[in-house]
């Protein structure tokens, strides 16, 4: 190669890590971690397999789907993902959100291919979505859903999940669209006779094998052994002829590529459910992102990790595949297993091919209520009671967004549930915002500085003298409730003299509260109190002489702490310290 070429190789290196981080990684790569990615990776695949098919049937579609979503999305983030140990895949979160998006557009033809068509445009959108997320660097969206909501949301989908299972698990189906009439479907169908007891049976016993090995043994793949403690029975007791349902055949070799197309009205019904799966897929995957980076020393890059989540998609959309996510449960199961790297997730995958191109029938026999079961116990993971119990005993308000979304998910549906979160988070972030906390403040003997006297009652005041702190930035919404704060303080007996902002925690004020607080200096000044700030932040100052405010605000009035506007006013007053609390209180 000659002297000239060298410089492309020196700058294609750096593009490659960045485009394509699951490749530059491979640059690095030690030998000693071939067995331990492989030993990973086929534990994993173990665990991949049957909740593939499982999830897959939870969103309304053929069980082959899943199996092929999970190879296309474990090969599209190895190569794109930047996380060495995250697993994607179909998850229990999103398949009744992906059932919720398609079922309605794809069943009135009752055709499974149109539902797969429906489900792989789905996930086109959903990594068009978070790619350019990505790209535009809008990580913080993962941030509307608020802890409170997220847990209320988790705990609404849970106990959908779980009711929308029982009727497979008792062996019989109930065509029904809401949480209500699922459970209405399943008492019904109870009382009509309809349950299949060889169908229970096995059902039951495959939930008691995969949550006891959670509890009991969790480095051992109960799922797995539940799967082939399951067909065997199907095998051995000739389950089928007593009414057990079985998976059946599918299609063998590799999964085909196709290109998704769906009947243009329909799109803008899907751009919804995407942008719906998208927010929560984002906010699953930086949240397991930064769990298992912490634990490994590493820093989360949210914006590459969503690009590597949108790869992961739209793989897996082009070869009939659905939305996947992270799974928190299978990263575990690989980090526990010794995984190194996304070499592990390739493993996987190739594991997952040669099922499909060697064994195509060995899951033929796997019955239906296994994968309910399955289902099932995937969800208990998105339950968390103790957490709505934490909140009611730490924070009534955070507790009640929980309720809120619990019961906007339970009643009104899936994705009214997750814009009802995303609605509450906003809300309660702009309720705080608009209604702050706000305090008095006042010296107390034996502290120094000055306290809240709502909760440290003061025992030294000035005389005519109100310290007063607003805990918000000044904006269009709450400088009203700013104002009228300051009236009323400024309208009390003894009518102070002085009322000196402690503006440290006010970040901001907009021209709205800039025309306000003009307004409000020039009617104080009219009745002889004077408006003071202290500890006003450089950029906030900035915008304030920007707005021309220092017009009619006295500069001298704008001081560096509240001691030195504390001074001041006592070297234009002559006023001491007098004992007690002071006259002046909030409204």
């Amino acid at each position: 190669m000659d002297a000239g070429a060298r410089p492309v190789v020196a700058r294609a290196e750096p593009v490659i890590t960045r485009l394509a981080p699951g490749i530059a990684s491979l640059r690095s790569y030690e030998r000693g971690w071939l067995r331990q990615d492989v030993v990973a990776g086929l534990v994993l695949t173990a665990l991949l397999v049957p909740q593939g098919m499982a999830y897959a049937e939870l969103a309304g579609l053929p069980p082959i789907t899943g199996l092929y979503t999970t190879v296309l999305c474990l090969l599209g983030y190895a190569v794109l993902g930047p996380s060495r140990v995250l697993v994607l895949g179909p998850d229990s979160a999103l398949g009744p959100m992906i059932a919720a998006t398609v079922i309605p557009l794809a069943a009135a033809e009752g055709d499974p291919d149109r539902a797969v068509a429906y489900a792989s445009l789905l996930a086109v959108m959903v990594g068009l979505i978070t790619v350019l997320a990505g790209v535009f660097q809008l990580g913080f969206v993962a941030e509307l859903l608020s802890r409170p909501t997220q847990i209320g949301y988790m705990n609404g989908l849970a106990l959908t999940i779980v009711v929308s299972q029982l009727p497979k698990l008792f062996g019989f189906s109930v065509d029904a669209d809401s949480l209500v009439d699922e459970a209405v479907g399943f008492v019904r169908g109870l009382a009509a006779g309809h349950a299949v007891g060889a169908a229970l049976a096995i059902g039951v016993a495959s939930l008691v094998v995969i949550l006891g090995f959670q509890r009991l043994l969790p480095r051992v793949p109960g799922v797995l052994l539940a799967v082939v403690l399951a067909i065997a029975a199907v095998n051995l007791f000739d389950l089928q002829d007593r009414g057990v349902t079985a998976v059946g055949p599918m299609p063998e070799g590799f999964p085909p590529f196709d290109i998704p197309t769906v009947p243009l009205d329909d799109l803008w019904l899907l751009v919804a459910g995407a942008l719906g799966i998208a927010l929560v897929a984002l906010t699953d995957t930086i949240s397991t992102a930064s769990a298992f980076s912490t634990r490994a020393g590493d820093e989360v890059d949210g914006d590459r990790e969503m690009i590597g989540v949108g790869a992961a998609n739209i793989a897996a959309g082009f070869f009939q595949g659905f939305p996947v996510s992270t799974s928190g449960s299978r990263t575990a199961v690989a980090a526990q297993n010794g995984a190194k790297t996304q070499v592990t997730g390739v493993v996987g995958a190739v594991a997952i091919l040669l099922l499909l191109l060697l064994a195509p029938g060995l899951l033929r026999d796997l019955p239906q209520p296994t994968l309910a079961a399955v289902v099932i116990a995937a969800s208990t993971s998105l339950a968390d009671i103790g957490g709505l119990r934490r909140l009611r005993r730490q924070r009534r308000s955070d507790f009640r967004l929980a309720l809120a979304a619990f019961l906007g998910v339970a009643f009104l549906g899936v994705l009214p549930g997750i814009a009802i979160a995303v609605g509450l988070s906003i809300l309660n972030v702009f309720r705080r915002a608009w209604r702050p906390h706000q305090a008095v403040l006042g010296r107390v003997a034996g502290m120094a500085g000055y306290h809240d006297s709502q909760f440290t009652p003061a025992t030294r005041h000035l005389p005519g003298l109100v310290i007063y702190r607003f805990d918000a930035p000044l904006f269009f919404a709450n400088v009203r409730t700013f104002r009228d704060q300051v009236r009323h303080l400024a309208r009390s007996e003894p009518r102070p003299r002085w009322i000196v902002v402690a503006a440290e925690p006010i970040t901001d004020v907009d021209t709205t509260a800039s025309d306000v607080l003009e307004e409000l200096d020039l009617e104080l000044n009219a009745a002889g109190t004077s408006l003071v700030f202290a500890e006003l932040k450089t950029p906030v100052r900035q915008k304030i002489e920007r707005y021309e405010l220092t017009e009619t605000i006295d500069p001298e009035h704008l001081f560096e702490t509240i001691t030195e506007a504390v001074h001041a006013y006592r070297e234009q007053t002559g006023e001491t310290w007098t004992e007690g609390p002071g006259p002046y209180s909030l409204r």
